[in-house]
């Protein structure tokens, strides 16, 4: 069967997850770390997987960067398509875990809001691998974080979001492991939050959650167990 987890993703309900000061301040932090990854454009292509909620397409496309958004069904082109109009970015629709392109198709390819979602996500890494040039960027929640009761506190969670989804939790040592099966190195990573995302949704408070997680971040502990965590990876060509 095919993965569609980006089908939600891209939808206007998902983008009211990041509504209004605290929503903008939370993709804010988001792109602020991918970008820092990525590095500078450089008129260089980058193939984003599951990216049609626009967090990372629009700015990145921006930015300078030559940006195609693969989506797996044609309604994942939604909210990005005035963007796809009038030629800032690229969509194509196709399996994510089955990516119609050919080997070393982009010199890099990104990856947010997907990897904890999709049940056979070790192919969709193997994917990410295979199109990239470069490296590779994506996002996941970690168990070495305030996460690990995340699944204890589910029902709490799902009554203070009400759309709320059940996602998959990793090890850096198992992300790692399938990127390596892939050919690529881990090459920086950097967590987001120290306190959890439903904390700060329901704070409903930018300033509050901005001095909280400055405080955190101030005594290492978002180096150290941040989450979500992006990460990248760069081709090992040893």
């Amino acid at each position: 069967m095919r993965e569609t987890a980006d089908v939600e993703t891209a939808s206007e309900g998902y983008a009211s997850r990041f509504s209004g000061p605290v929503g903008a301040w939370m993709l804010a932090a988001q792109l602020r770390a991918v970008r820092e990854l990525l590095g500078t454009p450089g008129g260089a292509t980058v193939l984003d997987v599951g990216g049609g909620h626009g967090q990372l397409a629009l700015p990145l496309a921006a930015a300078g960067w030559r940006v195609t958004v693969l989506g797996s069904e044609a309604v994942c082109a939604n909210r990005i398509a005035p963007a796809v109009a009038d030629g800032r970015v690229q969509f194509v629709s196709g399996d994510v875990l089955a990516l119609p392109f050919p080997d070393r198709a982009f010199d890099f390819a990104v990856s947010v809001r997907l990897l904890p979602h999709c049940g056979r996500w070790p192919s969709l890494v193997a994917e990410l691998c295979r199109v990239s040039r470069c490296a590779v960027v994506v996002d996941y929640p970690t168990l070495e974080s305030l996460n690990r009761v995340a699944p204890a506190l589910f029902g709490a969670k799902k009554r203070l979001e009400g759309n709320t989804r059940t996602f998959t939790l990793f090890t850096h040592r198992e992300i790692e492991a399938a990127f390596a099966a892939g050919g690529f190195a881990p090459a920086g990573r950097s967590g987001e939050f120290f306190l959890p995302m439903v904390l700060h949704r329901t704070l409903r408070c930018r300033p509050c959650s901005a001095a909280l997680e400055a405080a955190c971040r101030g005594l290492g502990l978002t180096k150290r167990w941040g989450s979500p965590v992006v990460a990248r990876f760069s081709r090992d060509e040893r």
